[in-house]
């Protein structure tokens, strides 16, 4: 999938802080100071706890891939995607990733994810 869109452009950077493991990059450039990551198994507020939640994620399934994107939404001030992704440590992940904007950061992201 090839978009020419905000929505999509903010993904492939967003993908890329991943890729690259760079959490204080991704934290500072993608995320409201006073953000919120939201799952069935927790609620996380503000940079610190976003920053200790991403580095253990990403330390749990080491490099990444994108393998696909398998659903796509956006509309002004927020972003839907589903993909599937190949993982160093963890294997195939599918993420289910909903994004609110505001002010062209994430304000709510709510996340699941399926082994």
């Amino acid at each position: 999938m090839a978009l020419d869109t905000p929505g999509w452009k903010f993904f492939e950077k967003h993908l890329q802080f991943f890729i690259d493991k760079d959490v204080d990059g991704l934290l500072a450039s993608d995320y409201n100071d006073d953000a919120v990551c939201v799952s069935y198994d927790f609620a996380i507020k503000g940079k610190d706890g976003l920053k200790s939640l991403f580095s253990g994620y990403l330390e749990m399934v080491g490099d990444i891939v994108l393998r696909s994107t398998d659903h796509w939404r956006e509309t002004d001030d927020s972003i839907l995607i589903e993909a599937t992704m190949d993982t160093s440590r963890a294997g195939e992940r599918k993420v289910y990733d909903i994004f609110v904007m505001k002010n062209g950061k994430i304000s709510y992201h709510f996340t699941g994810v399926r082994a």
